[in-house]
């Protein structure tokens, strides 16, 4: 007896702390901070971002970023600290200036209001910065230092981020979009939130296990898009898996192929509370992967300019897009790299105002604008566009024409002029930009659907453009986001690596598992 009674007595002390901690937010809702940096940054484009490419939200503000805020039950569910959150145009390399300044506000703002019993950590996973590699891990470290070991942290990415062992060491939860175009970016943040949410109330704290599987394959977004096969039916295997015992959440990233650093590659990952679950979905989902790298092909036709051009000029269906790849701003390129734009101005066809319509959107030059402005509407403007970062192509163009239409206001553009060149309407803008809706260009008096032909600086479409088209191809051009990877100088990423090297042998895909971590 003397035996049960201390035994009995643990048992029910147990019990006691353990529903104490579960329920301990009933009357104290948890304490979760917010805070995070997101860009694509092309380490093979001339271009740097500096803090003013950041859009950069602080305290309050920050909840105007998520739509799920304005729910009150949802937003009374945990007392929230938003510190900063920014998010930038892909681009070029972050400068070093840039992110110490970013990151160290961001951590100020933490000391503000510890402790926390949470943390969102809204990221892309594709940042570069000048003198650092996996700027994520760094800055998921140095937030580790400001909160402390038991604050648990989730963390949202984009799927074409790099997931780095030290980003997976320092994180609690993860996950990414399971979409390309990502159409669910929201409703994966919100699940980030949610699982967060829910871990704290329910007492189960930090899952036990996390497995990481690195996929040693590098592929353009153009080429994984969940529209299509192999990736439709790869992505289609994510949910089911969440849906396990003991898995909470699982995850694919494609990576970023547009940088040339030791992490850039395909991950995989899963975290749970049951240790053999989450090892045996990570390494199913990641032999998944493998076993399709061969069927991965671009989600559109694809074809030289000078071939994409013919083939619109000749089609009936308006627009006939043409989505030129290889500066696209969407994925990490400068946006002002002329060659494609000097090449159509020089085609004869678009020489007279009787010739086929075009639009093209856009070219960037600020000096070129104020030209333009002066001139007015209605005059003729003569002056040299573009090529001001990336002129490794192409020159400044030569443009001559008369103004169309001017617009001020636009978040990304700041003012946009129309001029119309023969048969051409060339946007330039104060700023880059990329044209992902009909609004984009009704707001400059264009209707895009009487065109002929639309030329975007973009890779595969984003839905409202997509669903706008009468036809598609996608040009192979040059730039700093070349889709032909094997023309890219890749000299630090870790070698062999699907397609660069496409007689590798099967790599080790067995599961990492990733320490829970407590401050050491």
């Amino acid at each position: 007896m003397n035996t049960v009674k201390p035994f009995i007595l643990i048992v029910v002390i147990s019990l006691f702390f353990g529903c104490n901690k579960k329920h301990q937010y009933n009357n104290n809702p948890p304490r979760i901070a917010i805070a995070g940096l997101a860009i694509e940054s092309s380490t093979f484009s001339p271009a740097k971002t500096n803090v003013k490419a950041f859009h950069t939200k602080t305290g309050d503000s920050v909840f105007s970023i998520y739509p799920f805020f304005s729910d009150s039950s949802y937003f009374k569910s945990a007392k929230w600290f938003p510190t900063l959150k920014g998010h930038a145009l892909p681009g070029g390399i972050v400068t070093r200036k840039a992110y110490d300044s970013l990151v160290n506000k961001t951590l100020n703002l933490l000391k503000e209001n510890l402790p926390y019993d949470g943390l969102f950590f809204d990221i892309h996973g594709a940042m570069s910065v000048e003198g650092i590699d996996d700027p994520e891990g760094d800055f998921i470290i140095k937030i580790r230092e400001i909160v402390g070991a038991k604050t648990i942290i989730s963390t949202c990415m984009d799927l074409h981020g790099n997931v780095s062992w030290r980003l997976a060491e320092n994180t609690d939860l993860i996950t990414c979009y399971r979409l390309a175009p990502h159409e669910d970016a929201m409703e994966s943040k919100k699940r980030a939130v949610d699982n967060l949410i829910q871990r704290l109330k329910n007492g189960k704290g930090k899952p036990a296990y996390k497995a990481w599987i690195p996929v040693p394959i590098l592929l353009p977004g153009e080429k994984t898009s969940t529209r299509i096969e192999p990736g439709k039916s790869l992505y289609a295997q994510v949910e089911p898996a969440t849906k396990q015992d003991g898995v909470v959440d699982a995850a694919i990233w494609i990576g970023y192929a547009w940088a040339d650093e030791p992490r850039n590659k395909a991950v995989v990952m899963a975290v749970g509370d049951n240790e053999e679950e989450v090892k045996t979905t990570a390494e199913k989902l990641a032999k998944s992967f493998w076993d399709v790298r061969d069927e991965f092909e671009f989600v559109a036709p694809v074809a030289p300019l000078q071939e994409s051009l013919d083939m619109a000029i000749k089609s009936e269906k308006q627009p006939f897009i043409i989505s030129d790849m290889g500066d696209n701003p969407t994925a990490g390129g400068a946006g002002d790299v002329t060659w494609t734009l000097n090449e159509i101005l020089n085609r004869k066809e678009f020489k007279s105002e009787n010739g086929p319509s075009l639009i093209y959107a856009s070219i960037p030059d600020p000096e070129f604008v104020e030209k333009a402005i002066e001139a007015g509407i209605g005059n003729k403007v003569d002056g040299f566009a573009g090529a001001s970062v990336d002129n490794r192509y192409a020159p400044p163009v030569h443009l001559s024409g008369i103004v169309q239409a001017i617009h001020y206001g636009d978040k990304h553009a700041r003012t946009e002029v129309v001029l119309k060149i023969g048969s051409v309407l060339v946007i330039v803008t104060k700023k880059r930009k990329p044209y992902h809706y009909e609004k984009d260009f009704t707001n400059l008096g264009l209707n895009p659907r009487l065109i002929d032909i639309v030329v975007v600086k973009i890779g595969y479409l984003v839905p409202q453009i997509y669903n706008m088209r009468g036809d598609w191809i996608m040009a192979l051009t040059p730039g700093g986001v070349d889709q032909d990877l094997e023309r890219l100088e890749y000299k630090r990423i870790e070698r062999p690596m699907y397609p660069l090297d496409k007689n590798m042998e099967t790599p080790d895909l067995k599961a990492k598992m990733v320490p829970v971590y407590n401050g050491e």
